[in-house]
């Protein structure tokens, strides 16, 4: 069945329950979204390297300790790698969240609306009159549904890799305690949602961004480019002023969730962010695509 008739109906049905102008309900509509997104070939390689950087980073420290080395260098975590294979969970989404994750998180939200323009498949979507806003809503819930399932990859694929690798057992956490391995995995979960969600004000922008253009490409590579320009800017000491209210800033924030207690003022500090970008950039997209011309 195609997007078309998925979303806009091709005429009456035989009992007269549908017509032309009316969408089928959000969840029939989001349905389809998810399926149309992750068919997409570049949705599955994109998938592919997320899974690939995990097991990539536990053979290379299992080399380097096989060698006599001690793992402890590169990204934060990594020494503790060799002692309990469930901190390649947190190695690997500590080395994917600056780059990989919000390239892919990029990708799906730029192309999300300008994509639809650029196959010319979006005027056909908005035939009901009262379709934009429901349109939008889907288009950020299958991005925020992206997120979940790019993280969640991310941390199972480490968590299968650290197990055939390495020792897991009793998870000593940052603060010098130790957890039964149960709770260890249970943090690990709650760490996975967090860096899931601190992806949402990143694909507020890119759906904000999708409805500038009528070019997938350059709405995917916008956004992208702003994700690596802001986390340059992040980098410079002479803006410190400014590094608090920078969506990235507080991305590693989940290193809190490891100690006991649990520091959450940085965590909720990092989550407000998120959701502060998500009301601005969300609302701006809506503003933006309900005014929109899509005939031209």
């Amino acid at each position: 069945m195609s997007r078309g008739e998925l979303t806009t109906g091709a005429g009456p049905s035989a009992d007269g329950s549908s017509g032309t102008r009316r969408l089928p309900r959000s969840s029939g509509l989001l349905r389809s979204e998810l399926l149309i997104t992750f068919r997409r070939g570049r949705t599955l390689a994109l998938l592919g390297v997320l899974v690939a950087v995990p097991v990539l980073v536990g053979i290379a420290v299992k080399i380097e300790t096989g060698d006599g080395g001690s793992g402890g260098g590169g990204p934060a975590f990594l020494s503790q790698v060799t002692g309990n294979g469930l901190f390649l969970v947190f190695t690997a989404l500590a080395a994917t969240l600056p780059f990989f994750l919000p390239m892919a998180v990029g990708v799906i939200a730029g192309d999300s609306l300008a994509g639809e323009a650029s196959a010319g498949t979006l005027r056909y979507l908005l035939v009901a009159p009262a379709g934009r806003t429901r349109l939008l809503l889907v288009k950020f819930a299958s991005v925020t549904v992206f997120c979940a399932v790019a993280t969640l990859s991310v941390a199972v694929s480490a968590l299968v890799a650290g197990a055939l690798l390495f020792p897991v057992g009793e998870v000593t956490l940052l603060s010098g305690t130790s957890v039964p391995f149960g709770e260890g995995l249970l943090r690990a979960l709650v760490i996975a949602l967090v860096v899931a969600a601190s992806l949402l004000g990143l694909a507020a922008i890119g759906l904000f961004v999708s409805t500038l253009t009528d070019s997938g490409i350059a709405a995917m590579a916008t956004t992208v480019g702003l994700v690596i320009t802001v986390q340059i800017l992040d980098q410079i000491p002479q803006l410190d002023a400014v590094h608090p209210y920078l969506f990235p800033h507080h991305w590693l924030s989940f290193a809190d969730i490891l100690r006991d207690p649990v520091y959450w003022e940085p965590v909720w500090r990092n989550l407000g962010l998120q959701a502060l970008y998500v009301a601005v950039f969300g609302s701006a997209a809506w503003a933006r695509f309900t005014t929109r011309d899509v005939t031209a």
